[in-house]
């Protein structure tokens, strides 16, 4: 009996130091990964706050080595930025308002069985996802509408994105039919049941789906190189971010050189690459924690259900 117990413990205390050993080496490799997805973040940010003579000569880490303000000021000088970041939230804000609307009013038309095209409109949706008619006939579309040189041409064409309706119409139909079969004999109609039953009931997706809308928005200046690059009144962050990092890297780019050169006589490129970077993330960052909650819920719940 005392054997059986010595030998019983002595099997316990392998297994427990095991488990510890495997815990201790856990730790070390996620906080070696850790280390390395934070510091480029933090290497950046570094230089953004250190002085561009002194960043010029090499080796900032993860702390600036002289700090200084210089070179966010410097930014703030070009009228540029500044329009770019008010068209940049405002197309954020809005794309993202119209695109949750659009996205979920048409996911509930398309997750009500009694809707007799629900299957054939589902893949005409999901054949964008595999099919393109190419950048020259969407052009095409784009000035027969008369959307270039103009602010909606950041939120028409984004409207609707088959994978976000994919996800929305995957978490409704999750939804049990019995909450809106009741609600029909409450006499609630459509709207009503969408409004007052599949919206409470999918805040999770519908900010995960938000937050994929805004984040796309927010970094999104393709569109306003093609279908806007001339119209300063409507020029993106992203883009101008673009122009810096082509201006620092060239002494010739197109529109926007002469401010360009003119930044780099007093700050050196890579402070001017690293400041305006720190500027276009500030905003994501922020908004991510609050969202985070339903995004982490909203993406598990809508990847199981078919």
């Amino acid at each position: 009996m005392m054997t059986n117990m010595k030998s019983n413990y002595k099997k316990f205390m392998r297994q427990k130091t095991s488990e510890k050993i495997f815990e201790v080496i856990l730790y070390i490799v996620m906080t070696g990964a850790l280390i390395i997805t934070l510091f480029p973040f933090l290497n950046v940010l570094a230089i953004s706050f250190n002085l561009s003579s002194d960043t010029a000569t090499g080796g900032v880490g993860i702390f600036p080595r002289v700090f200084t303000l210089d070179n966010y000021k410097e930014l703030s000088r070009f009228p540029a930025l500044w329009t770019g970041f008010y068209i940049s939230v405002l197309r954020t804000v809005i794309g993202a308002v119209t695109g949750l609307f659009c996205t979920s009013m048409l996911a509930y038309v398309l997750s009500r069985r009694d809707y007799m095209f629900r299957k054939f409109v589902t893949t005409m949706f999901l054949l964008t996802m595999y099919v393109s008619g190419g950048l020259i006939p969407y052009f095409m579309v784009i000035r027969v509408f008369s959307l270039n040189n103009s602010f909606w041409i950041y939120i028409v064409p984004s409207l609707i994105s088959a994978y976000n309706l994919i996800i929305v119409r995957s978490f409704i139909e999750g939804v049990p039919d019995s909450l809106q079969e009741s609600a029909i004999i409450d006499g609630a109609n459509d709207v009503q049941i969408f409004v007052r039953v599949i919206v409470p009931l999918c805040k999770p997706v519908l900010a995960t789906v938000a937050l994929f809308i805004a984040v796309a928005q927010w970094n999104s200046w393709f569109d306003t190189y093609l279908y806007a690059p001339f119209e300063e009144s409507i020029t993106t962050l992203q883009y101008e971010l673009m122009k810096i990092l082509q201006g620092a890297a060239s002494s010739g780019v197109a529109r926007g050189t002469a401010a360009q050169l003119q930044m780099a006589k007093t700050i050196s490129p890579l402070s001017i690459r690293m400041a305006i970077t720190v500027v276009t993330i500030i905003p994501i960052i922020v908004v991510y924690p609050f969202a985070q909650k339903y995004f982490v819920s909203g993406m598990t719940l809508g990847a199981v259900k078919g």
